[in-house]
Formats: C-alpha cells, sequence, structure tokens
C-alpha cells in the first residue's frame, strides 16, 4: 500500500516515487547526485555524521518554538519514560549553531524550530532530511507550543483538528519560481482523537479539538490593536475574530499551516498541540502572572507525554 498524495498538490510532487505508508518521502532528486548533505543550521551532515547511528531509533519528535522550552521537555519525557535521572544533563546535538537547538533521550528528538513560518519552514526541510537519512521510519510529529484563544478560558490546551490561513482557508501558499503553489494542511485525523481521549484520561486541564488560524504576523496579522500601527477598530477586531468563531477557529498561532503541509508532504504522522494564554476577545495583553504563564505552557508538554509513555508501553506489550 502506497501513501498517496491529497489533492492540491503540484504533478511534480504527486509523482514522486512512492516508499510506503510510514516511511519518510522526500522528493527531491538533486538529493541523489550530492556527495554530502549538508543540514546546515543543526550543524550535521551525511558525510561528517553516523546519522542512522545517531537518529535510527526516533519514533517521536516534538518541535517547539523556544530552545528553553525543547530542553525542558526532553528533560520532562526522560523522567516520564526512566531514561534518566533529573540531574542528567542532555546536550544540544546541534552546538556550535545559534539557529536551533536539538535534543534526544531514546525514541524521542526534540527541536526548536524558533518564530513563524519561514522560521519553522527551514528547520523542518533538514528535520525532514535527517530523519530520511537516518532510515527513521513510523515517526510522529507533533508541534507544542502556545497560542492566543478565541473563546476559551486562558490554559486551555488545543489540538488542531485543521490548520487555516487568515481567510480561514485549510491551505497554505508558497510562491515557488513566481508561482503560487497551494498544498493541503490537513493533520492526522486519528492522531488528533487519540490525544483528545489522553486529554480527557488525564483530566488535569480542559482539553477541546479545534481549527488553528495561522498567521503571517503577531499584530496586524492576528487583529491586535497594540502593534505600532493599527489600522482599524476595536469594533473591526470584534467583527474579524467573531467570524474566524464561527469557522471553527479555537486558538491562533504562527507556525501550523506550513507545520501540517509539509509533514503531510513527507508522510509524517503530525499534529499541533497548543495551549492559549489569553482570550483574545477579551484583549490583546498577557495579564496572567509568570508563574501562571509557566503552568500553562507545561499543559501542552504534559498531554503529549503521555501519549508517548502510553504508545511506547503498549508497543513493548506487543
Amino acid at each position: 500500500m502506497c501513501w498517496k498524495m491529497a489533492p492540491g498538490f503540484s504533478d511534480e510532487e504527486k509523482n514522486g516515487e512512492c516508499k510506503g505508508p510510514k516511511s519518510i518521502k522526500v522528493n527531491n532528486p538533486h538529493l541523489d547526485s550530492m556527495k554530502e548533505d549538508i543540514l546546515y543550521h543543526f550543524n550535521l551532515g551525511t558525510a561528517s555524521h553516523d546519522l542512522p547511528a545517531m537518529f535510527g531509533d526516533v519514533k517521536f519528535v516534538c518541535v517547539g518554538g523556544s530552545p528553553w522550552r525543547m530542553k525542558a521537555f526532553i528533560e520532562y519525557i526522560a523522567g516520564e519514560l526512566g531514561l534518566g535521572d533529573p540531574k542528567t544533563e542532555y546536550p544540544n546535538i546541534c552546538e556550535g549553531t545559534d539557529r536551533y537547538s536539538m535534543y534526544k533521550v531514546g525514541p524521542v528528538l526534540s527541536v526548536s524550530h524558533g518564530m513563524g513560518i519561514p522560521s519553522i519552514a527551514i528547520m523542518l526541510h533538514e528535520l525532514i532530511k535527517l530523519l530520511y537519512h537516518a532510515k527513521c521510519s513510523d515517526v510522529t510529529v507533533v508541534r507544542i507550543g502556545t497560542s492566543g484563544g478565541i473563546g476559551l478560558k486562558p490554559g486551555t490546551v488545543v489540538i488542531t483538528k485543521q490548520s487555516v490561513d487568515a481567510r480561514f482557508q485549510p491551505q497554505f501558499e508558497q510562491v515557488i519560481l513566481g508561482k503560487t503553489v497551494v498544498r493541503s494542511t490537513d493533520l492526522d485525523e486519528g492522531l488528533t482523537e487519540e490525544l483528545l481521549q489522553y486529554g480527557a484520561e488525564l483530566d488535569e486541564f480542559e482539553t477541546v479539538v479545534g481549527n488553528t488560524m495561522c498567521t503571517l504576523d503577531f499584530y496586524e496579522g492576528q487583529a491586535r490593536l497594540d502593534g505600532a500601527f493599527c489600522s482599524y477598530t476595536e469594533e473591526d477586531k470584534q467583527s474579524y475574530l467573531a467570524e474566524a468563531y464561527s469557522a471553527g477557529v479555537r486558538n491562533i498561532e504562527m507556525e501550523s499551516s506550513v507545520f501540517a503541509a509539509m509533514c503531510k508532504l513527507s508522510g509524517l504522522r503530525a499534529a499541533v498541540v497548543c495551549v492559549t494564554l489569553l482570550d483574545r476577545l477579551k484583549g490583546d495583553q498577557l495579564a496572567s502572572p509568570h508563574d501562571v504563564l509557566h503552568n500553562f505552557q507545561q499543559r501542552p508538554q504534559i498531554l503529549v507525554g503521555h501519549y508517548i509513555k502510553k504508545q511506547l508501553n503498549a508497543s513493548q506489550k506487543k
């Protein structure tokens, strides 16, 4: 059974070689002619590093914006899986570059992606090639992060049903060679439902499924009133956010669309899990105390950590 391309892809993408439903897919014939594939922003390469030995056992990849948060996640998951003690220091595999950070424990890889579509897209190109060169299979990738909520209590965890753009369309547009390419932003429905079920099992915080709006900007692109420039009124903002809510949007961030599109292209099972730090219908700036925000930020890693632990326990029993 071959991995199938979704509607909306270019002919070139549809005609790529099918390597099976659970393998990592790349569609770039130029890679075969390269003496070495240098993953520049990771400070890794196919000739300078034994990627299958380093990463061949990876089954779960968690990505998030902050290097600090991704280091905290690997420390957390190591404790959950019993793979290290609290004093263990996990080295940054990307040491030598200031672009991204990467940490690994057992079958779990934790990678930072910076802020916004361009930053995460660069990281994903190199991450997908890394997993491909390492001959990984059956990999699940989850973006964990923070977001602004719409009509939700701060601290609610949103599992993305579909990533939509600022016009509420489920697509990611990119200009390639001067032409606009539109790609699907569908995420794995089964994984979304599993995560929702595990959220209910935890019963520590509210977990919901909803559409996530991915924007190109933090201020005007998200209808904020507190940026350096603003050409609309409070009424305009509320009307737009109400329209978004009617379209199923429950939170706003700046990475999910390209994340969903690139994971789908590469055959990766993927999900987006973000906590809401505020309700945008009630304001634009964070008012919660630092300790409350810190607690909120831990919620996606708690949910995803619980999921990974349950999956690994189930696989060990087979």
